[in-house]
């Protein structure tokens, strides 16, 4: 099924339509429908994804899995309070030789986030189904 299908069926399946979804998310008018022939950047498809609480991969068609189960969700929380724990360590980070402000490490911080996301859905598409755990706990 295409990005636009996906995005077609979500906004179904929640009674809105493009025209308004488009407008709650501050695109253009008809800027969904154009992806059927371009990819949206990865800020716009993100933003479609968080409305309807799936993964990006789920919209693009790379998996059926809506979400990252509830074990993903700890592990990843987990892995992040550590990243976060290290970032915040008492020599603080630099960027291009300055201290980055608090701001600058949340962003961080957040793009690193959707990249563990990501990665743990694209693993686990490559695990073997005898070892996949179908239950979502």
């Amino acid at each position: 099924m295409s990005l636009v299908n996906t995005i077609k069926n979500l906004s179904k399946n929640h009674d809105t339509s493009i025209a308004s979804l488009e407008k709650e998310l501050d695109f253009g008018n008809g800027t969904i429908r154009k992806w059927d022939k371009a990819y949206p950047s990865a800020d716009r498809l993100q933003k479609v994804a968080d409305h309807f609480n799936v993964t990006t991969d789920f919209l693009l068609g790379r998996t059926n899995q809506m979400h990252l189960t509830t074990k993903d969700e700890k592990d990843i929380e987990k892995r992040m309070e550590e990243i976060k724990r290290d970032l915040q360590g008492e020599d603080g980070l630099m960027f291009s030789g300055e201290p980055m402000s608090e701001e600058a490490v949340e962003s961080l911080l957040d793009a690193m986030e959707f990249i563990v996301k990501q990665t743990k859905v694209i693993n686990k598409k490559y695990v073997p189904k005898k070892y996949r755990n179908t239950d979502d706990n």
